[in-house]
């Protein structure tokens, strides 16, 4: 308000003035203009990674003439709320932000990066329980940096059950090796990403929903429920540097699904299925920008801007979780909302859905995106998100490439 009135006692005296003499308070009104043009941003951005910023190592050409775009040349700083959300599960938040740092030519911190399996840091509910973690890379850490604190993986499985893993004849353990006695009962299932060799983990874990965590002989009846699974990252197919899709985790949680089914006649249940297209996954990223925003001022984010290329998680995600904002908002819930509401939110969504009207989904055409995929291709999505609405794998808005896409949101919130 001070700063307010100095500028119109500045504009007073300058209409007294004469042209050839410019006064103190004048040149107070100048700065008061270049001040008040210097409009902040009132929107974020969510962005993939592949297919969107790079196609397996190879950065697209115009990724980093992209990010330019987004940084304060002085403080060579992000000056709008800016998120990576991907569903890579293999590797820490700290390394993929080193990653795009090198990859995008600006500095990116890891506190701006959501992993596949980020947002299970909150469900504090599964840390203490003995945990079977599944996938690539450096699997204990990335457990541990999540807070769990009982880690076991597939290949302490095997040492523990040396009879168990049977497809590969030159892995098959001798008929003298025995099993571990001490080997603690498994309490929890986390499939963090796609494994190395499938059969093997197919058959340890299903061996372990059969055995409620103790895969030594097959009970008179079968547990169900079963011990808790957890999953992230559902992408069927992503884009590497080969111009045809490659399998993602999607693939690995379908081919469980279906043998669990086939073994028990029951459907496998997930505990939580976090990562693209799943609405919590949405949240921890919109937490984030706020948090961001904060920092640089920003009084409210009309909007978010999710950018990706894949209608099955990329937009489809996007779009429920716009239609979750607006389901709160208008205090009309369905089902669907209800239940996650209930079970599954850990995040005050009233606070969520005040501070923001919409989020606006992108597709860009770098990656697992074709033409005919929008309308005559099968939904790929996971289990548990088909049959939500077909119309949620539609875009809001279609654009060549992310460099494109970012000129379009300038445009579209007059912002420079």
């Amino acid at each position: 308000m001070a700063s307010l009135a100095l500028c119109r006692q500045a504009f007073r005296g300058c209409r007294k003035s004469t042209l050839s003499k410019v006064p103190d308070n004048c040149q107070l009104l100048i700065s008061c203009r270049n001040f008040s043009t210097a409009k902040k941003p009132s929107f974020g951005l969510l962005f993939d990674i592949d297919g969107v910023l790079v196609r397996g190592k190879r950065v697209l050409p115009f990724a980093p003439e992209c990010f330019k775009k987004l940084i304060d040349p002085k403080t060579k700083k992000f000056r709008i709320p800016t998120v990576f959300v991907t569903n890579a599960g293999n590797g820490l938040c700290k390394s993929k932000a080193e990653q795009l740092s090198n990859w995008l030519e600006v500095e990116v911190t890891e506190d701006r990066v959501v992993m596949a399996h980020t947002p299970f840091k909150v469900f504090e509910e599964f840390h203490d329980k003995v945990v079977l973690v599944s996938g690539q890379g450096p699997l204990n850490e990335i457990a541990t940096n999540l807070g769990f604190k009982k880690i076991v993986t597939i290949d302490d499985l095997r040492k523990a059950y040396p009879q168990l893993d049977a497809v590969d004849h030159k892995r098959r353990a001798s008929m003298t090796e025995k099993i571990d006695p001490n080997f603690p009962a498994v309490e929890v299932v986390f499939l963090l990403g796609e494994p190395v060799r499938w059969e093997t983990t197919l058959q340890l874990v299903i061996d372990l929903l059969l055995t409620n965590g103790v895969p030594r002989k097959l009970p008179d009846e079968l547990p169900y429920p079963h011990i808790p699974v957890l999953a992230c990252n559902m992408d069927l197919q992503w884009m590497a540097e080969a111009a045809i899709p490659r399998f993602g985790h999607g693939a690995f949680l379908l081919c469980l699904e279906s043998l669990y089914h086939k073994i028990t006649g029951k459907q496998l249940i997930y505990n939580t299925l976090l990562g693209k297209p799943s609405e919590i996954t949405y949240q921890y990223a919109h937490k984030l920008l706020l948090e961001q925003a904060k920092d640089l001022g920003v009084e409210r984010m009309n909007h978010i801007y999710c950018i990706g290329d894949n209608v099955n998680t990329d937009i489809y995600g996007a779009n429920l979780y716009n239609e979750f904002l607006t389901s709160l908002r208008d205090r009309k819930p369905n089902k669907r909302v209800q239940d996650m509401i209930l079970a599954k939110d850990k995040f005050d969504s009233s606070t969520l859905v005040k501070s923001i009207d919409s989020c606006h989904s992108i597709l860009v055409k770098t990656g697992v995106f074709s033409n005919e995929i929008l309308k005559d291709s099968p939904d790929h999505s996971q289990r548990d998100f088909l049959m939500i609405g077909d119309h949620l794998r539609e875009a809001h808005s279609v654009i060549d490439n992310v460099n494109i896409a970012i000129d379009e949101i300038f445009r579209r919130e007059n912002f420079s």
